[in-house]
């Protein structure tokens, strides 16, 4: 969905903070529970289980009908967060009778509106899709099917974390029974999500494994408010990369495989835990080693699971996000080469072809049937994501000298135009921030 207004108008600090404020909302804050839960982590969790949901629509390697219900699908989420970021104080049962009752939710719709236009309203059509989605409520089923059953999936997966500790709680009889009659209604209904309830399926493993990564903590040895972890940080990455390559104009499966490819960066991390950036930059040899390491536990643990279970697009699509086949997750690529046509399908020789710059992919490659990848604007936004991280805590007066110098390198790294691409413009956000 191109725009003709520049990129360097849309993406502002406020819209960042906005965006990262879900790190500090904390979810089932009513209920003890075993580690903090933030709506920044449910929100890559559901991502992730709605990206296997469209995955089930898929007959082959997306064509532009799917990365149009993609693009649906990730906008509707964000749609859906970012209102939320605004009503974060209304419990669940209460935000749902508001949704029941049309004049409330106006009222309530209106509020959020007002709130949020000042941070949404330069990305012009986004701001208007973003008014449509609420207004509208009954547009685009299939993206708003997929993106409930994804929803309660990720909802049930924190109230299992909770429901052994709250056993003295007369809600959680009734919020168990709640989860599971809704889910089973809607598993007729939405492809995939029967398999995803079946702990013994592939698909399923995948989604619960992923769910692990809000364990995994960022900057463990360095005090931080909000303390943020793996899960968020992706949600994050994805959306940033979602955005910008929205604003800078490009094709539907551009911004598609941008955001998911930001969704799953860190996945790998899971299996070698969160190494920081020093030590993995330390020398070639051991940055080499690691991601060996990675490539190898990434085959055993996910790669091969899903071979073998005969999910060959999910398995070539995580493939490709995750930079299989090339020398990193962050060069610019193309996947010029069909896959095969059905899930049971054998691998073919094919795969992506590594582009030499963003200013090549841009020129040449900037359709859907190339499903171009921009590396370097995920890795950007990595960066981004990691300066937000490190801002937001000493503006919460939670500082260090790890910190400041993190803010000095992430800065200088986010304004060399070598590693960054100058669509971003990052000189003019950085100094939103000084």
């Amino acid at each position: 969905m191109p725009t003709d207004i520049p990129s360097r108008a849309l993406i502002r600090k406020g819209l960042l903070r906005q965006l990262f404020s879900g790190a500090c909302m904390q979810r089932w804050n009513d209920k003890l529970r075993p580690c903090p839960l933030a709506e920044l982590d449910k929100q890559a969790h559901k991502m992730i289980v709605a990206h296997l949901l469209w995955s089930r629509t898929l007959q082959g390697f997306p064509g532009s009908k799917d990365y149009a219900l993609a693009q649906r699908i990730i906008e509707g989420a964000l749609f859906d967060y970012l209102f939320r970021t605004v009503v974060t104080d209304i419990k669940p049962p209460l935000f749902y009778r508001i949704l029941e009752n049309h004049d409330r939710y106006t009222k309530l719709a209106s509020y959020v509106f007002d709130t949020l236009k000042p941070v949404l309203s330069p990305l012009g059509s986004f701001w208007e899709r973003f008014q449509d989605w609420h207004t509208q409520r009954d547009s685009e089923p299939e993206a708003r099917i997929i993106l409930r059953a994804a929803h309660l999936f990720a909802s049930r997966w924190e109230f299992r974390l909770i429901e052994p500790l709250n056993g003295f709680d007369a809600e959680m009889p009734t919020i168990a029974a709640s989860f599971d009659r809704q889910l089973h209604e809607m598993a007729d209904h939405v492809a995939g999500l029967a398999e995803i309830l079946d702990p013994q399926t592939a698909i399923a493993r995948l989604a619960n494994f992923s769910g692990q990564l809000r364990f995994q903590v960022r900057w463990t040895q360095i005090p931080r408010i909000p303390q943020t972890d793996v899960l968020g940080h992706m949600f994050l990455v994805g959306s940033l990369a979602y955005l910008y390559t929205m604003a800078h104009g490009a094709c539907t499966a551009r911004s598609v495989n941008n955001f998911f490819c930001g969704l799953y960066h860190d996945l790998p991390e899971l299996l070698t835990r969160d190494i920081i950036s020093p030590v993995k930059q330390s020398s070639d040899g051991l940055a080499r080693l690691i991601r060996e390491y990675e490539a190898e536990e990434l085959d055993r643990r996910i790669f091969a699971p899903l071979a073998e279970a005969g999910e060959t697009i999910l398995k070539s699509l995580l493939g490709y996000y995750l930079g299989a086949g090339t020398d990193s997750e962050f060069c610019e690529r193309i996947f010029p080469s069909p896959q095969p046509s059905a899930r049971q399908a054998s691998p073919q020789d094919c795969g992506p072809t590594v582009i030499a710059s963003f200013a090549q992919l841009d020129a040449q490659h900037d359709r859907d049937e190339d499903h171009p990848l921009d590396g370097s604007v995920v890795k950007a936004c990595d960066l981004l994501g990691a300066y937000l991280e490190a801002y937001e805590s000493i503006r919460s007066g939670v500082s260090s000298t790890t910190l400041t110098n993190a803010i000095f390198r992430l800065t200088s790294q986010l304004k060399d135009n070598t590693r960054v691409p100058g669509c971003m413009h990052m000189d003019s956000l950085l100094a939103d921030f000084d």
